[in-house]
């Protein structure tokens, strides 16, 4: 019974495809659910890019005039120039995943006021967690100003990191700030110190 034999043959193949679309169905909905967890955990870490009614807060809440909140759009120096201002880029960096220019950027800052006898262990920390090879918070900086810094740091001054820390602002300046002045987390901040003014 050559028929039989056929018929065997396609119904082991429908029950063979028929187990590749389940398959697939079942690949298809968990990547799915894998694609909802991953927007549910980056809604947790960053809430406020989606959040309408945002209400920043550092370690406690804290009303940020508006006037403030409005300069911020005017230069990058001038919202790096308070607190607020560089905890509000933070936060926003962080959505990004590129945190780690505003935090070399500080660490600079501290690193320019702190006396002789300091700068070398400070010098150290900065180059093994921002400039080094496999550092953990690499900056993008080319590679003369990476070696530039890697010889500096064995004698350091307090202006070994200026060339790196002027590379990385304007970077920021360009790529990232530009980016921040038309998120929905900055119109939000504005959104909100408006409505407190006129109240």
């Amino acid at each position: 019974m050559p028929w039989l034999f056929l018929w065997q043959t396609s119904s082991s193949e429908m029950k063979d495809k028929s187990q590749e679309v389940g398959e697939g169905k079942d690949h298809k909905k968990k990547s799915k659910a894998l694609g909802v967890e991953l927007k549910n955990y980056f809604l947790s870490i960053v809430p406020h890019i989606e959040s309408p009614d945002i209400k920043y807060s550092t370690s406690k809440d804290v009303m940020l005039p508006a006037e403030e909140v409005t300069k911020w759009s005017q230069s990058l120096e001038k919202l790096l120039a308070t607190q607020c201002g560089q905890d509000a880029f933070r936060e926003f960096l962080k959505s990004e995943f590129s945190d780690e220019n505003i935090e070399f950027w500080l660490a600079c800052e501290d690193y320019k006021k702190t006396q002789a006898d300091c700068l070398h262990g400070k010098a150290e920390k900065i180059y093994k967690e921002f400039v080094q090879n496999d550092a953990t918070k690499q900056v993008n900086i080319d590679f003369y100003t990476r070696k530039d810094i890697a010889k500096k740091a064995q004698d350091p001054t307090p202006s070994s990191f200026d060339e790196a820390q002027r590379h990385v602002y304007i970077l920021m300046e360009r790529d990232s700030y530009p980016r921040f002045l038309k998120s929905t987390f900055y119109r939000n901040l504005l959104d909100k110190v408006d409505c407190n003014s006129l109240k």
